[in-house]
């Protein structure tokens, strides 16, 4: 059954990377998921309650990341509150009105137009802002890109040996 365990947990963390270029998939979710049914399937024994702990400071490190990679992007690029609150609308809706290119032109489109309209900046600006937002969404994928490394790593770490 361990087999089997890991089987499904890897397929978990290959769609957990998914997510990190398709932000509808919540990434975090198929990690701790992949963790779970491995449990579930082959054994909860080592993985401990400091496993667990730690797991759980990454899960918060992974939002926190996210979010402060939008916020930094769209404010080192001057944009303001309605930028970001675009470049996240367009971010999760962009790429189901343009499949593919939507994941960059809804976040910029989403940032540009917020800025224009909402804060009514100038034209400017506000494409200044949406390119702020696709440099929050790609220091965003990298920032968590390492920290799901970091929960897979640790993870292999308290499985395949007695550090647990």
């Amino acid at each position: 059954m361990e087999i089997v365990g890991w089987i499904v947990a890897i397929v978990m963390f290959i769609v957990a990377f998914i997510g990190l270029f398709y932000p509808i998939i919540p990434s975090v979710f198929f990690i701790v998921g992949g963790f779970l049914l491995y449990g579930l399937i082959a054994s909860f024994e080592e993985m401990s309650w400091l496993f667990w702990v730690i797991q759980t400071l990454f899960v918060v490190l992974l939002f926190g990341a996210d979010t402060l990679a939008n916020i930094v992007g769209v404010k080192k690029f001057g944009g303001s509150k309605a930028g970001m609150w675009g470049s996240t609308i367009g971010l999760l809706i962009g790429p189901f009105i343009i499949p593919v290119a939507g994941i960059l032109i809804g976040p910029f489109l989403g940032a540009f137009l917020s800025e224009l309209i909402v804060s009514r900046t100038g034209v400017k600006q506000s494409v200044k802002t949406g390119v702020g937002s696709i440099v929050g969404f790609f220091t965003s994928i990298a920032a968590k890109g390492a920290v799901m490394i970091l929960m897979i790593g640790v993870f292999i770490l308290y499985v395949t040996s007695s550090f647990g």
